[in-house]
């Protein structure tokens, strides 16, 4: 059964904008590909002919669709920001353990290594406890 197409009716004065940033500058891909898929929707043309033309998939076509009609172009084109994650240590546990690093190492060691700032840092009581994830070492505060 096929997909009820979605009835978009794109402005003039938006489609003078998508045609702006397709011929001017450079941008990132995904808006790029998300104004040709809207320029190509205003004109008549069906999520499933837009995907046979451009690498993406019918849904998010349709999704790019729906947040046109919903919002507007901006929303279209571009991603809503992002918080992010947290900071893991604040301000004065960073500046105690950069303090740490820039000392001398321990006794009997030559250099810092990063098992040796996490096992140091802990044992100093600079971070209340420390746990290692692939690309390194994570320290957990307590709030």
């Amino acid at each position: 059964m096929a997909r009820r197409p979605v009835p978009i009716k794109v402005k003039s004065k938006d489609l003078k904008t998508i045609g702006q940033l397709i011929k001017r500058g450079v941008h990132q891909a995904r808006v790029f590909m998300r104004a040709l898929a809207l320029r190509q929707l205003g004109q008549g043309i069906t999520a499933p002919q837009v995907a046979a033309a451009l690498p993406l998939t019918p849904k998010a076509i349709r999704q790019i669709a729906h947040r046109y009609n919903s919002n507007s172009l901006e929303a279209a084109l571009y991603d809503k920001q992002r918080p992010g994650a947290k900071p893991v240590l604040d301000d004065s546990q960073k500046q105690r353990i950069v303090a740490m690093v820039c000392s001398k190492p321990p006794e009997g060691r030559a250099r810092w290594t990063v098992r040796l700032i996490v096992e140091e840092a802990v044992k100093r009581k600079l971070v209340p406890k420390a746990g290692r994830r692939q690309s390194g070492f994570c320290c957990k505060a307590t709030t």
